[in-house]
């Protein structure tokens, strides 16, 4: 969407942040689609190896906005038999974030 101002004072700082806002969202916007983007990869990896996904968990993948963990899980998906195993390394961490 672009903002389009034909009445006077275009360019004031009002437009101005009206844009800077508008492309803080797009960026926002563009973490949690790769965020959701791994998370969708690690619960259709884990599903194609017969690994069970409790609903609990699913969730707690599906939420985790943090790029970081997230890239951890998916690296330990080829080698996990549960989700247990999945969060093992996790499990006195605070990085487990889930979005807001």
């Amino acid at each position: 969407m672009t903002f389009v101002n034909y009445f006077p004072g275009r360019g004031t700082v009002m437009e101005k942040a009206y844009l800077e806002g508008e492309a803080k969202g797009e960026a926002r916007g563009e973490a949690r689609g790769e965020a959701r983007g791994e998370a969708k990869a690690i619960l259709r990896f884990l599903e194609a190896r017969g690994v069970a996904v409790p609903h609990e968990a699913r969730d707690r993948i599906a939420g985790c906005t943090d790029l970081d963990l997230l890239n951890r899980w998916l690296d330990r998906t080829p080698h996990v038999k549960s989700v247990d195993e999945l969060f093992a390394e996790d499990a006195g961490s605070t990085a487990d974030r889930t979005g807001t």
